[in-house]
């Protein structure tokens, strides 16, 4: 077997040589399926036959009686069986009795009681007994006009504003189809949410909700798979991320993409390279299956779709409960450094703001779209910047670990004392991240608990659960994170939000920065005085008069939308334009070089439409592979089909060319 090659040889990734083996006719394959999965068993007990007539129960409590521990596990027994009416565990009685393994199996020795087993699920909920709720007037409007809608197209898209109680109208709707006898998918972007959602849906349908996400076990995964497949009740409602797309429905009425815009809906590596909120329309077509579209900030692409009648449109513009919307308040950079009124990265007002919250009792988030200590270290003296040996990118300073890190290929090194180019050892941080900011927050606040969330605290199968319990249990008092703080998550007790540099969102290189920041910050702002107290947001930034601040600070969802439509358009951008991503890869770069410009002069030959390079991109070699992208632009009214026949046979034709062949080539439709 593979596994057993890798042993022989002592390397991790044996396929390059077993590839090159069976083009020599060295080694045949033979593929066989072994069904790995194995359910999980639990031990039960049961009291012996015999023991079942009274007569002889009373004999053996009498025989017991100079064996207290077994005489009371017996007794015990007996009350837990009264209690709870099914089956006992031996796991269960002894809890309950608080006795041990050992008197269990004295008493399975004397023949007492009786062992045997039974399958169990790995992952099961109960249902909360008080989860009943109705809706608001706004909401069962909204839910009604769905439903209509529904009965003449496909999709809707629910546009609601932060904390409007999308999530109510999700769960009556799910009743309906469940009570209808049909299977429900509820996709989300990020297993953070998963983790909040699971708690609510539970609460209300129980036993009937299955979770699916790369975090749970490989049998655990078995599990929902085959009670999907099965119809099984225990698989009504679906909770997962874009991967659960591919579970084996049979009966599937309706499809809910939460939070629709979010781009972690996009798979990009490896192939396939899908879009789960395109994919789940295509799935939801084969079923005969509705698609509701749920977002306070929809993306450009859905909301065009319901200005050309391809999708409804129902609106929330209202909170739950007639809460207000938080207040914005604008902090000029450039102003408080002027002044120097900033404490590292904190403005007075910010400051004073999270001392205000705190001493109430109530909670503060903050944004930092930016992991780690810094983004990079740099000699005072000379500028030399440590890069990564195999990608070029600068290295990322964690200090609590005391390294540097690339986030593309995993490469660590000891921080320097000194510059390794002209050997200074004035050697200074630029720029900040989640964890610079807790240091700082640490020495700020002293006696608060504080809590960070974003890819290195999450890791593990409960590094979500343990940070989002922590926060709603009040156990942390400020909690800092990365944009999964922005997807979803519902906390009673935040009232103030600090976005700490709202410039890094919007300087970025790819015509969905503005479109994105917008989505980024209205829904962090989103996450502060969801319930009876009024939210304030604090928004640092160097560019007050910026129109998308401006938009975010009037909430004004519409302006941005045209204005960026008219962008997209003058540029020849989705949604009017499509785009097909080809990025090519090699370790020589002239090879590449050479390669990159026969693709585009070909495909330039036989298409008379928008391409754009061939480019290196702002990172252009990661793990010593040099990359280089072509950009094809495909109008709406050009034959899709058509054009991709045309790049196909481009893409053999360089295959059959064998000084290209080592040059890899993916292809990403819609590649944003």
């Amino acid at each position: 077997t593979v596994n057993e090659v890798v042993k022989i040889l002592g390397k991790k990734s044996v396929f390059p040589v077993l590839t090159r083996l069976l083009e020599k006719g060295v080694l045949q394959l033979q593929e066989e399926i072994s069904e790995q999965y194995k359910p999980k068993l639990v031990k039960y007990i049961k009291l012996q036959q015999t023991y079942l007539q009274q007569e002889n129960l009373a004999i053996l409590i009498e025989e017991l009686s100079n064996a207290n521990k077994q005489r009371q596990l017996v007794l015990s027994y007996f009350q837990l069986q009264a209690q709870v009416k099914k089956p006992i565990s031996v796991k269960h009685l002894i809890e309950f009795a608080n006795s041990t393994p050992a008197v269990v199996k004295s008493l399975i020795d004397k023949q007492i009681f009786v062992a045997y087993y039974l399958s169990e699920d790995r992952v099961s909920f109960e249902k909360d007994s008080d989860s009943h709720f109705t809706l608001s007037h706004p909401q069962k409007k909204a839910f009604d006009l769905i439903k209509t809608n529904f009965s003449n197209n496909d999709c809707t898209l629910l546009h609601g504003v932060t904390a409007s109680g999308k999530t109510e109208i999700y769960i009556k709707l799910i009743e309906d189809h469940i009570n209808n006898n049909k299977q429900v998918l509820f996709l989300l972007p990020e297993i953070a949410i998963t983790t909040q959602l699971v708690q609510r849906l539970v609460a209300y349908f129980g036993n009937q909700v299955a979770v699916f996400h790369s975090k749970y076990s490989n049998n655990e995964r078995i599990e929902v798979w085959n009670q999907v497949l099965e119809n099984s009740e225990k698989a009504k409602v679906v909770i997962g991320v874009r991967s659960a797309l591919f579970l084996p429905f049979s009966n599937l009425g309706l499809i809910i993409v939460d939070e629709e815009h979010e781009q972690t809906y996009k798979q990009e590596a490896p192939a396939p390279r899908y879009h789960a909120r395109d994919c789940a329309l295509v799935l939801a077509k084969l079923h005969q299956a509705k698609v509701l579209l749920g977002s306070a900030t929809p993306s450009l692409e859905s909301y065009y779709n319901v200005q050309i009648n391809k999708y409804r449109l129902v609106e929330l513009a209202e909170r739950y409960g007639n809460v207000m919307l938080p207040e914005i308040k604008l902090i000029d950079l450039k102003d408080k450094y002027f002044r120097k009124k900033m404490i590292g990265h904190f403005s007075d007002e910010l400051i004073t703001e999270i001392s205000r919250v705190l001493e109430l009792g109530q909670q503060v988030i903050l944004f930092q779209n930016r992991r780690g200590f810094s983004p990079y270290i740099e000699c005072i003296s000379c500028g030399h910047v440590p890069s990564c040996s195999s990608c070029n990118v600068s290295l990322t300073y964690y200090k609590n670990k005391n390294h540097l890190r690339c986030h593309y290929c995993g490469y660590t090194i000891a921080c320097p004392s000194h510059c390794h180019v002209c050997q200074s050892v004035e050697i200074t941080t630029k720029g900040f991240g989640t964890e610079q900011i807790e240091l700082e927050l640490m020495k700020l606040f002293p006696n608060k608990n504080i809590g960070r969330m974003d890819q290195d605290t999450t890791r593990g199968k409960f590094g979500y659960e343990k940070i989002i319990d922590s926060f709603k249990n009040r156990s942390t008092d400020i909690l800092i994170g990365t944009q999964m703080l922005a997807k979803g998550l519902h906390f009673n007790n935040v009232t103030l939000v600090g976005i700490l540099n709202a410039d890094n969102l919007l300087n970025q290189p790819n015509f969905r920065a503005y479109e994105r920041a917008f989505q980024l910050m209205t829904q962090v702002a989103g996450r502060a005085g969801r319930y009876d107290k009024k939210g304030l947001v604090i928004i640092q930034t160097y560019g007050v008069n910026h129109p998308i601040i401006q938009q975010v600070l009037d909430n004004d969802f519409q302006s941005m939308y045209k204005e960026q439509l008219a962008e997209r358009q003058n540029f020849k951008y989705p949604p009017f334009y499509k785009l097909i991503k080809l990025t090519l890869k090699n370790k020589d770069y002239d090879k590449l070089k050479e390669g990159a410009m026969w693709l585009y002069n070909v495909l330039s030959q036989n298409m008379t439409i928008p391409i754009l390079g061939p480019e290196e991109p702002a990172i252009n070699r990661i793990r010593n592979e040099y990359i280089r992208t072509i950009l094809i632009k495909i109008p709406k009214e050009k034959n899709l089909i058509s054009t991709k026949q045309i790049i196909q046979k481009t893409l053999n034709s360089f295959e059959t060319i064998s000084f290209y062949r080592a040059i890899k080539i993916t292809v990403n439709v819609d590649n944003y």
